[in-house]
């Protein structure tokens, strides 16, 4: 297990996936590449599992069928683990997490994202599928805030990804059914524990969302991740997880309490790695009264017109790492919110796009 998990930190892989009947196989830069060697059997992926997994996550994959947790490879890297069980066998997907932290600047969010992490309260949301890069890119905001203001952070997360060291700032990192049993209940807690920023891994429920959202309007900056796509879905999705009676004055709580929202996905880099295209909707007065009124669908015309607030729409940014020739116009088009708009754009522009 040590020498797989020295290769996926030498080879900068994202993901190690071991799985009966096929060789160790990894994710570099986005596709999945088999590693030399033989074929993994029933008894070689239980040894691998045996060799990381604690006592309680073992008991709970016999129970359950699967578990979750994170530990630290030494001081090389740290991984997000999933054990499960296929067929009766078991498997697992390591998901390296990077040692080193990104700043804003690196993982190419704009200076202007800076500002917002100045607020004393709100909510600022960080979206995208899975793999997305979300848990980097809220790890780099709380990093950012860590190191420039002075105050209590307290991070709920499934399970801690990026270990965050005492700076100008006190941290506390609490794991969800190890320090305490739910995002929900410790949000709740959290709010007596005299916190200035909040970060909550995932919104999952109801209630979490409940709980974040009240958090923001009683005066501490809230981070939080969904899995949606785009500004709009993503006031939809909140909005669409309560009940009927309670929908209007979600809206009005959203229309006041939210921040920005960072929309992104992960695209393949031109010569290789990968590299995040955003989109970036800073909540002003027009876009409060658009959340309040449900006419969430007129949101992406605000972001076009929001540049100078540091405002951009995901096919915009898409375009212009085209234009840098950072992703292949293919790569974008994968990724593109209106792929048919985007075609004729590159099209119109002469590029030449890969027959369907």
């Amino acid at each position: 297990m040590n020498d797989l998990l020295d290769l996926v930190v030498e080879q900068g892989a994202s993901d190690l996936h071991l799985q009966v009947g096929q060789p160790p196989t990894i994710r570099l830069h986005g596709s999945m590449t088999p590693i030399d060697g033989p074929i993994l059997t029933p008894a070689d992926t239980e040894k691998l599992m045996l060799a990381i997994t604690p006592d309680g996550h073992v008991a709970q994959v016999k129970l359950n069928g699967g578990t979750d947790f994170g530990f630290a490879f030494g001081e090389k890297a740290r991984f997000r683990v999933s054990v499960l069980k296929a067929k009766t066998n078991y498997g697992l997907v390591l998901r390296q997490i990077p040692v080193r932290m990104f700043s804003l600047r690196d993982i190419g969010l704009p200076d202007r994202i800076r500002e917002l992490l100045y607020r004393p309260r709100g909510l600022i949301l960080v979206t995208g599928p899975t793999g997305s890069g979300k848990s980097t890119t809220l790890a780099s905001m709380v990093n950012y805030i860590n190191e420039n203001r002075d105050g209590h952070i307290i991070t709920i997360e499934d399970p801690i990804e990026y270990y965050h060291d005492h700076k100008k700032c006190v941290v506390t990192q609490r794991e969800v059914h190890v320090d305490v049993p739910s995002f929900s209940e410790a949000l709740r807690r959290a709010l007596r524990q005299d916190p200035d920023v909040i970060l909550v891994g995932e919104m999952r429920d109801l209630e979490t969302i409940e709980a974040a959202i009240s958090a923001a309007e009683t005066g501490h900056l809230v981070f939080g991740t969904l899995h949606t796509n785009g500004a709009a879905k993503t006031i939809d999705r909140i909005v669409d997880a309560f009940p009927a009676n309670m929908k209007d004055m979600i809206r009005t709580q959203l229309s006041s309490s939210l921040v920005a929202v960072v929309s992104q996905v992960l695209c393949k880099r031109v010569g290789g790695g990968r590299i995040a295209s955003y989109e970036i909707m800073v909540n002003t007065t027009s876009i409060g009264s658009l959340i309040r009124e449900n006419k969430t669908f007129r949101i992406t015309s605000d972001i076009q017109t929001g540049a100078n607030l540091g405002m951009i729409t995901l096919d915009t940014h898409l375009m212009s790492l085209v234009n840098r020739e950072l992703v292949s116009p293919d790569e974008a088009l994968e990724k593109a919110q209106d792929p048919n708009v985007m075609r004729e754009k590159f099209l119109e522009l002469g590029l030449k796009l890969r027959e369907l």
